[in-house]
């Protein structure tokens, strides 16, 4: 056996911080950007082309032992290709379709008598479901992009067809549970990370949830076990979850390393960017425990400010724990361009310090 390389499709962020443990252990990471200048293409071997393109995806995966993705835009049709020439590619088509396509989600996880909302696929007429209500564009949607709360008959006349559309859930918070799992069936989670939403962009994670009890933060996990299970996922995967009262209800599926475990990084034993490259090798899996009390990871969003590294003078004397994650993508209004991460065992003084920084390295604040 020899040291692997492994195929990124997709070089944007997530790709990026593959690199780190992909270079500890040895291995040879590869991406398929679509320009040079790809937050991942600044850090690693690359090959520029369109994800597209099934015969240029097949050229650059037969350059690599095991190819994976780092989005969900590629086509079914591309990674059939793949899969139909013999390349190993995880997740595979028939499991990564319920992170493409949210009414197959829906349907998959009423087979896996798992808590969905009520939902209906539309095309027209009067819905089933009474109106406040959410509409979702199946397929093509992320960061709230392809989301509308719909709260009359003209609103949703209005959006094009066919939408998956979903009951208004009245819901306490919205967390995730990352879930990894290998092709002979090993699978572990991290602990649930409370996800802060703004406009429909995570802004913030804390980790574990506040206030919320062992037997709690054990369903959630066992619904991201399932389902790992049910889709047989091979990689990492982020399960997004409503908390309603005391129980759980099943938003969407990210089968990739996802923004609400980058805490990982520094906040576990084994961070979700090494242990997708462990699922995807057959590796066994790593340990997810945590390294402190409490996790709090804030999204820098582009502002005004460009700079992004004369902040660092003030930030760095101001939070020596502070940890900073640049994604080096061009700075525009409302985009992830890195994030930061804390950990301690003071919650109130962590979400503090976070939120400063991320204030300051978007240009809210000047002090």
């Amino acid at each position: 056996m020899s040291f692997p390389t492994v195929g990124v499709i997709g070089a944007g962020q997530l790709a990026r911080m593959m690199v780190a443990p992909a270079t500890e252990m040895g291995i040879s990471l590869r991406v398929f950007a679509a320009t040079p200048h790809d937050s991942a293409a600044q850090v690693s071997d690359y090959l520029v082309g369109d994800y597209t393109d099934s015969q240029a995806v097949l050229a650059f995966a037969k350059s690599c032992d095991v190819v994976t993705f780092e989005h969900e835009q590629v086509p079914q049709s591309v990674i059939r290709t793949l899969e139909a020439n013999g390349v190993r590619v995880y997740p595979r088509a028939d499991s990564f379709i319920y992170s493409q396509d949210k009414l197959a989600m829906r349907e998959k996880m009423d087979e896996l008598e798992l808590p969905n909302p009520r939902y209906q696929k539309y095309v027209g007429g009067s819905p089933l479901i009474d109106f406040p209500l959410i509409a979702k564009a199946p397929t093509g949607g992320y960061d709230g992009r392809g989301v509308w709360v719909i709260n009359n008959q003209e609103e949703l006349d209005a959006l094009p067809t066919p939408l998956l559309l979903e009951e208004k859930l009245d819901f306490i918070r919205e967390i995730a549970i990352m879930v990894a799992r290998s092709p002979h069936g090993q699978a572990a989670t991290w602990s649930p990370t409370w996800t802060v939403q703004r406009d429909g962009i995570c802004t913030t994670t804390v980790t574990p949830v506040p206030e919320l009890s062992d037997e709690q933060a054990i369903a959630a996990s066992s619904i991201a076990l399932t389902i790992a299970q049910g889709i047989n996922l091979v990689g990492v995967m982020a399960v997004e979850l409503f908390q309603v009262g005391d129980r759980f209800i099943i938003n969407e599926l990210a089968l990739r390393p996802h923004n609400s475990g980058h805490w990982t990084i520094e906040g576990s034993v084994t961070s979700q960017f090494e242990q997708h490259l462990r699922a995807v090798l057959d590796l066994p899996l790593g340990d997810t425990s945590r390294t402190s009390d409490w996790a709090v990871m804030g999204n820098i969003l582009g502002g005004e400010k460009t700079d992004m590294y004369r902040p660092y003078l003030h930030l760095m004397a101001r939070t020596p724990g502070l940890k900073f994650h640049h994604y080096r993508k061009e700075v525009k209004p409302g985009r992830k361009i890195g994030h930061v991460t804390l950990l301690g065992s003071d919650l109130v003084e962590l979400t503090q310090e976070v939120d400063h920084a991320i204030d300051y390295l978007s240009g809210v604040i000047d002090e």
